[in-house]
């Protein structure tokens, strides 16, 4: 079976497998007791918080460890806008930002009536820190930007964008889940946060850094561990195993991240060759070494996964038929990007070129037999001679509603529309990404009863 992803969650690391138990013999005792158990504890305790620290590149008083990366955006978050409630309560976040930083953005809106205001990306999925800092107000207490997107690897402008938040006083919070275990982050961040089962660390261990001189205010009842931050007997062990593992993936990160950049150049290449209908999204030279993800038009996200989990290669997906939300991912809906059939490869360290040979053999025949039983069409233009066509596709999700649209584009002239009636959110990313795939124009949308109208004008 090949684990293709590691943006989820990282197979545990040898290391981190080989200190884990070692340390369950010496660190499970209460590292504030003054016995020699405890001593022995909090030795192992002070040497991961110093290692961590200079992975980060803080100093180990600033850094906590916390049950989880998600807990360590929270606290993170919530500590800096309390600290900083007399600056205002106006937050400032990417709009492709993981869900934590999203949710506790929704969190903040909702408890005390802050604004949130989400910074656009490009199609790449990348922010313009000129567009980041005209968002900084005299009121913003926090602003958040991830250092590299967890759905499409796109790597954002943190050293602009903290210099752009440093000259108007405001610090930046970074989650640096996805891009730690490659190297720091550069750039005079505030805050930082990471997740330990991202770089093959077991789960359960979070890191949050704030720097000497931001305000910060813990919320919640107050505790006498980890500075207050982050309540709780601290799990001493899986913090031995996360710094150990996140030191050995440092020590392997310079030439993996070579190879298996060349292994995913390799897939960015070759899907357009071998299937048809795809749309390769993320910046192409500013990204993760080890990420990349596509769409594949007319396609199942969920059958495609369950397709390629029979071949077996463990894959994820950002479209909204693999979500029980039924909605299309944030982060593909902010690049305006085709949604359906999306796949999300992410390789982990080690990873055998003949396994990506394999992927790329197997991939072709999975799209093609869930392209053949949804009906796909095979070419998707053809002559025709009626003016106008409508196609209801209410109460059918993706990638149906595209599916019928190609079926009887053929049969319009050039100058000719059709209107797509869809209830889907994710059609209002595909149909006009299929148009771009395809040379149309797409006219835009209106109002329609049950759903919205959709209209696409044929030019060749």
């Amino acid at each position: 079976m090949s684990y293709f992803d590691v943006a989820s969650s990282a197979p545990l690391h040898p290391v981190a497998r080989q200190a884990l138990q070692a340390s369950l013999d010496e660190g499970w005792a209460d590292p504030a007791r003054l016995y020699r158990e405890g001593r022995r504890a909090v030795l192992l305790l002070d040497a991961a918080r110093e290692a961590a620290a200079e992975a980060v590149g803080c100093r180990p008083d600033e850094l906590t460890f916390t049950p989880s990366g998600t807990y360590a955006v929270h606290s993170g978050m919530s500590g800096a806008l309390s600290g900083r409630r007399r600056a205002g309560r106006h937050l400032v976040v990417s709009a492709v930002e993981h869900s934590s930083v999203l949710h506790a953005a929704s969190a903040h809106e909702a408890a005390t009536g802050g604004e949130v205001t989400e910074v656009p990306v490009d199609r790449y999925g990348a922010v313009a820190p000129e567009e980041y800092a005209k968002a900084l107000r005299e009121d913003t207490a926090l602003a958040c930007l991830q250092s590299a997107n967890h759905e499409v690897g796109t790597e954002q402008p943190v050293a602009e964008v903290a210099e752009a938040c440093r000259s108007r006083g405001v610090p930046l919070l970074v989650d640096a889940a996805q891009s730690l275990g490659w190297g720091p982050v550069e750039g005079a961040w505030s805050l930082l946060t990471a997740s330990a089962h991202k770089w093959g660390g077991p789960a359960g261990v979070g890191l949050l850094a704030v720097r000497k001189g931001v305000r910060f205010a813990p919320q919640g009842p107050a505790d006498e561990r980890e500075s207050g931050r982050a309540p709780g007997f601290q799990n001493i062990p899986a913090i031995v195993a996360a710094v150990a593992s996140l030191r050995a993936v440092r020590a392997e990160a310079t030439d993996e991240a070579v190879r298996l950049r060349a292994l995913v150049d390799r897939i960015r290449a070759r899907v357009p060759e071998l299937v048809p209908d795809v749309e390769v999204v993320g910046d192409p030279e500013h990204r993760l070494p080890h990420l990349v993800t596509f769409s594949c038009l007319y396609v199942d996200g969920e059958a495609l996964l369950h397709e390629l989990d029979r071949a077996d290669f463990s894959v994820s997906s950002g479209s909204s038929c693999t979500s029980s939300t039924l909605t299309p991912s944030h982060v593909l809906r902010a690049m305006g990007v085709l949604s359906e059939g999306n796949v999300r490869v992410s390789l982990p360290f080690g990873t055998p070129e003949a396994e990506v040979d394999r992927f790329l053999e197997v991939l072709p025949k999975a799209v093609s037999g869930v392209r053949e039983r949804l009906g796909a069409p095979v070419s998707a233009a053809g002559p025709g001679g009626t003016p106008a066509l409508v196609v209801d596709a209410l109460g059918r999700r993706c990638p149906i509603p595209v599916i019928e649209l190609a079926k009887i584009f053929g049969e319009v002239p050039v100058g000719g529309t059709v209107t797509v009636l869809s209830d889907d959110e994710a059609a209002r990313l595909d149909i006009p990404a299929w148009c771009e795939m395809r040379g149309q124009e797409y006219l835009g949308e209106r109002p329609a009863d049950h759903g919205v109208a959709y209209v696409v004008r044929r030019i060749s």
